[in-house]
């Protein structure tokens, strides 16, 4: 496997991607190592319930994998439970290193009381090691870590080279708390990741704003001036900040994943980061 041979230890997955496959994947990819060589997360919150009547259908929420389930918003304790068992089948584990509430935007009042609760119960019974929340947004996160005794956040989008909101709420707290960041969405669907930016570039899973293509491709130029590209520096800037403690980039194929162990790779001048501070692009660090 490309990822591990190039160092990847921490491997993130869902029910909801693939309707169950890429937890199934994931799974048999790591059935040959040894369980403590590595961490893995998944996430609750979204149940998969069987449809067989739509087997002859494709998933319509954005995965090309059969309709043979559909997926159920569900943050009860039960609901969560099941999930889990769910999850741990398809990994083929008995464990969990990381269980995330999966995007509760519109389910605050469930998922901080009998999912919050439930996460804290399979803690403190030794089945998953640490618990917390992944989102597209800081502002819930940034509850959860100021109420529960969470472990660890994924913010996906909110900070990279075109959005650094978190600064204003979720990355201080988190980093006041001890709470991990794991920094998701860092291309920011598409946007950050390709040398020069297209002109049908994506940003959050829309065709980009004109304004926010142009802000990329001056990026880009810095960049370019540095001798470095703009994916290199899209993958690396979410790390520079002390809360954050890893980055997830997603890979199709061995191709990809080698591209993104380059990019992570990549010495990125201080220079670099001094121009963009002092260009506005990019807000400075905590002190």
């Amino acid at each position: 496997m490309t990822s591990w041979d190039g160092g990847v230890r921490y491997f993130d997955t869902a029910p909801h991607y693939g309707l169950g496959l890429a937890e199934r994947r994931l799974g048999e990819a790591l059935r040959e190592y040894p369980r403590d060589a590595y961490l893995i997360s998944t996430k609750v919150g979204r149940l998969l319930v069987p449809t067989p009547q739509n087997a002859h259908l494709q998933d319509d929420d954005g995965f090309v994998v059969p309709a043979t389930h559909r997926r159920e918003f569900d943050f009860s304790r039960d609901g969560i439970l099941r999930s889990l068992e769910g999850s741990l089948e398809r990994l083929g584990l008995d464990d969990i290193d990381i269980l995330y509430l999966h995007d509760p935007d519109d389910h605050w009042h469930e998922a901080s009381t009998t999912g919050m609760s439930a996460l804290i119960e399979l803690r403190d019974q030794g089945v998953v090691r640490s618990i917390g929340a992944g989102m597209n947004q800081s502002a819930m996160l940034s509850e959860f870590v100021r109420r529960y005794d969470v472990d660890i956040v994924m913010l996906a989008g909110r900070y990279t080279l075109l959005d650094q909101s978190a600064l204003d709420d979720l990355l201080p707290l988190a980093q006041q708390r001890g709470v991990g960041v794991v920094a998701a969405g860092v291309y920011n669907s598409g946007l950050l990741s390709r040398d020069v930016v297209p002109d049908d570039a994506h940003y959050e899973y829309q065709p980009a704003p004109p304004e926010l293509v142009a802000r990329a491709r001056a990026i880009a130029e810095v960049c370019r001036r540095h001798g470095v590209t703009l994916p290199e520096v899209a993958v690396q800037f979410s790390l520079r900040h002390p809360a954050v403690v890893s980055a997830v980039v997603g890979a199709r194929d061995a191709a990809q994943a080698a591209g993104n162990l380059a990019r992570y790779d990549a010495e990125i001048p201080s220079a670099l980061w001094d121009e963009l501070e002092g260009s506005g692009y990019i807000r400075p660090l905590p002190a």
